[in-house]
């Protein structure tokens, strides 16, 4: 039997040829162009430049230990954290003993660093996000820091402090979801003003 004289198998092949072009070649091609025209940073993987160099992306988070630096949520992602080929979270329940010392360990981490603050720890900085890789902190969370992380750079509160304000981002649409800090754009722009 050949493919000529097979009433199903040609039109299937042609339908398959056909389909294959549309969405395997023109429709990425069509999708990518508009990316790139209407939304090039992004479609370009929202890249964050510093003299000429490529030190991260808005949308995925980094890890922060040093003092000076705020910290953002921590990641669950393996075999190394904030590993973005593979993005997820650690799915343990809230009664799970690894969860349970994982947050121990975090509250422990961030009382030696800032023995003296009594403020309430935001959940934020003792959980990891459904991604492993969330690159923003509630604003809470920032406060929280402020104080820790001016002391480590020999600067008031307050100074700190209105560099949260002026990097804070705020709801989405102007109503979805909370007020919220991009720790990477934070740290940086501390590093640029002091």
């Amino acid at each position: 039997m050949s493919v000529k004289s097979s009433p199903i198998l040609r039109p299937a092949l042609v339908l398959f040829t056909v389909l294959t072009l549309i969405c395997g070649i023109i429709y990425p091609l069509v999708v990518t162009g508009i990316g790139k025209v209407a939304f090039a940073d992004k479609a370009a993987g929202s890249l964050i430049i510093q003299n000429s160099k490529v030190v991260g992306s808005s949308l995925i988070g980094q890890e922060f230990s040093a003092p000076q630096y705020f910290w953002g949520r921590l990641s669950a992602t393996s075999p190394m954290p904030y590993n973005a080929t593979s993005s997820g979270g650690s799915n343990f329940g809230p009664s799970n003993p690894a969860l349970i010392d994982a947050v121990k360990g975090r509250i422990a981490a961030l009382k030696a660093a800032d023995p003296t603050n009594e403020l309430p720890i935001p959940v934020d900085l003792v959980t990891a996000s459904g991604s492993g890789m969330d690159p923003e902190i509630s604003l809470a969370a920032a406060y929280y820091q402020a104080a820790r992380v001016a002391r480590q750079r020999n600067l008031g509160v307050d100074a700190v402090r209105a560099i949260i304000e002026a990097k804070q981002e705020t709801r989405s649409m102007g109503f979805l979801g909370e007020p919220r800090i991009n720790v990477l754009e934070l740290n940086l722009a501390l590093d640029q003003k002091h």
